[in-house]
């Protein structure tokens, strides 16, 4: 009787595979389908080997994984990693069908991408910031160097994991963490800590104070440390950011936002209230 070899994927075509995904994830994004140009570049050797070139499965393959498809691409890695592993038990004839692999992937990109921005946009770009902008402020030309280092490290290091991680727990592992509830600690950690990090550049870069001092028969009155310093210290860094913060929540227009920004610092400028 005649064994069938099975068709596997090496560590090397993972590899490969992350390494696309990892420079290529925007390629052609489009409002249309998305990332779904840069997944299937991505997967397109692996599909190959497992299904052949010119064959009926390979179209197939190439079919769906032009369906869109959006997420945060070092994170949301894994789902690539647990898409291949999908499609090399289907082309082993397990029981794997076309549905699987697009629902799996659909119902995966979107919390994967909430907790890629929380950890990404959130978290550790304002600390590697928070770390790095008081030396670029003093000209130190390794301020700059220095963040591209820890972000650089660090993404690559955790979309590795991620992608390496999806393939090798497959359907099943994912199963196990979103079920564990990990990944809403994971934001939720994440969250808190990136907030901390932003109060703490508010209160270091956004500079706002108040100029206005009045003549009384007392003596000069300085508006800013008799009057906002004795509130709360920062009052007006704070109420600017509040007011940006509250813009943002309403989904007004960035644009507007600048304006009302400039409008409040002229105006308060040529009153010589700032």
């Amino acid at each position: 009787m005649e064994t069938i070899e099975k068709k596997r994927l090496s560590k090397k075509d993972i590899i490969k595979s992350y390494l696309i995904w990892t420079f290529f994830s925007h390629s052609t994004y489009n409002y249309e389908r998305m990332q779904a140009s840069g997944v299937l570049h991505t997967l397109a050797p692996s599909l190959e080997k497992l299904y052949g070139k010119e064959t009926q499965e390979l179209k197939d393959a190439c079919k769906r994984h032009m369906e869109f498809f959006n997420t945060e691409p070092n994170v949301g890695g894994c789902i690539l990693g647990i898409t291949l592993a999908l499609e090399e038990q289907k082309a082993n004839g397990e029981d794997v069908d076309e549905e699987m692999i697009s629902s799996i992937k659909t119902g995966l990109m979107g919390p994967l991408a909430g907790i890629g921005d929380t950890i990404w946009q959130g978290t550790l770009s304002p600390i590697a910031l928070g770390i790095i902008l008081g030396m670029a402020k003093a000209g130190n030309f390794l301020g700059p160097i220095i963040y591209l280092l820890i972000i650089g490290v660090v993404l690559f290091g955790l979309g590795y994991l991620s992608y390496i991680k999806g393939y090798y727990m497959g359907r099943e592992g994912i199963g196990k963490i979103i079920g564990s509830g990990l990944l809403n600690k994971v934001t939720e950690k994440a969250t808190i800590v990136g907030a901390t990090v932003l109060g703490g550049l508010v209160a270091s870069y956004v500079t706002v104070s108040c100029g206005l001092k009045l003549n009384l028969s007392t003596g000069t009155l300085d508006v800013q440390t008799a009057v906002f310093d004795s509130i709360l210290k920062g009052i007006l860094p704070l109420g600017i950011t509040l007011l940006t913060v509250f813009m943002l929540r309403k989904k007004v227009n960035v644009n507007i936002i600048l304006l009302v920004l400039i409008l409040i610092g002229t105006v308060g400028t040529l009153i010589g209230f700032f």
